[in-house]
């Protein structure tokens, strides 16, 4: 099979159809984004995130901190597979994933895996019933040996290191409450934990997270998918799918090597978007989480605008791609938007983007005041 050329037009509209951002409201109680985790970050959240892609809510549902520690929506069904997903692909991808926690590990002696597996063992023994992650962490220092402690300045305590554990959480069958802050802990209903049993590598096709990366960020690359997971480029490329197949960006250098899925090559070059339509999507949408942001955004001026160090605005998407960035302001039960809009939209797109400003005001329970597009 020759190689492909693939231009960028096609890749922003074939990842716009993988993501489901084509669908109209309240049209599926699922979305195939949730086989690899919806971030739950932000105002508006995973909820937001899933509504945009038509999902009408659903209490079967899971909160866990999994992919960079940052806490993911899953279907309830489906803890056991995404438990074994999630976990790392090795040790050294376990010292990855825990950042600098580890180095004080490894020079006791304790491996990074046996460690996470320590710690998943005993949280779930203090986590007999729903409890604050304050009260949780406090019960896991008295238990822990220096080495898993590090001293937190904006605390002003010595406790386990975050990563250490957010990490192992789901390992020891627990998930998150959704709404709560401080974050609270509980057992995950017929799950029996059996931490780090099986890795990463071992997990079933549908939730692995390397062919995921392929799946709803292809054509991707091994360094791009390694950063996504906070993972070492090594263990990324031996876990790399068999029937990914190379393709040429049309834009890309000579020396970039991007991957699809064989299944997924035809969707791919056929791929075409010309609806009008708009979405208002949430600052941590998994439509910009891909680390080839020059893909998603080609003029890398805006790049601090839509990500910036600091307080990250929704970015507004038509057809695929990035056509602006919106700011929200609710005060007193009503919402209104602030629009800085990079391309000028036609009225069909002009028509969508109020529908989808009504809609996500409707979903924080407000009414829409104003839309001020710049």
């Amino acid at each position: 099979m020759s190689q492909r050329t693939i231009g960028r037009a096609q890749v922003m509209a074939y990842r716009w159809r993988a993501h489901q951002l084509d669908r109209p409201a309240g049209c599926a109680d699922d979305a195939a984004l949730l086989d690899f985790g919806v971030q739950d970050t932000g105002n508006d959240g995973a909820a937001w995130a899933l509504a945009v892609r038509g999902v009408r809510p659903s209490e079967a549902s899971m909160l866990a901190w999994t992919l960079r520690g940052a806490p993911h929506r899953y279907r309830l069904a489906d803890a056991k597979a995404v438990t074994v997903a999630t976990a790392p692909l090795s040790e050294a991808d376990a010292a990855s994933r825990i950042f600098d926690s580890s180095r004080a590990l490894r020079a006791a002696g304790i491996a990074v895996l046996e460690a996470l597996t320590h710690v998943a063992g005993l949280t779930r023994r203090i986590v007999t019933g729903p409890m604050a992650k304050g009260a949780v962490s406090t019960a896991l220092t008295a238990q822990l040996d220096r080495p898993y402690l590090r001293e937190c300045r904006p605390c002003r305590a010595v406790h386990c290191g975050e990563m250490t554990f957010r990490l192992p959480a789901l390992q020891a069958g627990l998930a998150l409450t959704p709404g709560t802050s401080p974050p609270v802990l509980r057992r995950i209903t017929g799950v029996r934990p059996s931490p780090y049993a099986r890795l990463g590598g071992d997990a079933d096709e549908r939730f692995h997270v390397v062919r995921n990366y392929l799946r709803f960020y292809g054509p991707a690359t091994v360094p791009e998918a390694a950063k996504f997971l906070d993972a070492p480029v090594r263990d990324v490329q031996a876990a790399w799918p068999s029937d990914a197949v190379p393709v040429t960006l049309d834009d890309d250098g000579p020396r970039v090597r991007r991957h699809v899925l064989a299944t997924d090559l035809d969707a791919l070059t056929a791929a075409d978007v010309t609806t009008g339509v708009a979405r208002l999507v949430g600052p941590y949408d998994a439509y910009l989480q891909g680390r080839d942001r020059s893909v998603l955004v080609p003029d890398t001026t805006r790049h601090k605008a839509l990500w910036p160090v600091l307080g990250r605005p929704g970015a507004v998407l038509v057809d695929g791609e990035v056509a602006g960035v919106w700011r929200p302001r609710s005060s007193g039960g009503k919402l209104s938007l602030r629009v800085e809009l990079w391309t000028p939209l036609r009225p069909p797109a002009r028509k969508s983007l109020s529908a989808e400003a009504e809609r996500l005001a409707t979903h924080r329970g407000c009414a829409l005041s104003s839309v001020d597009v710049s």
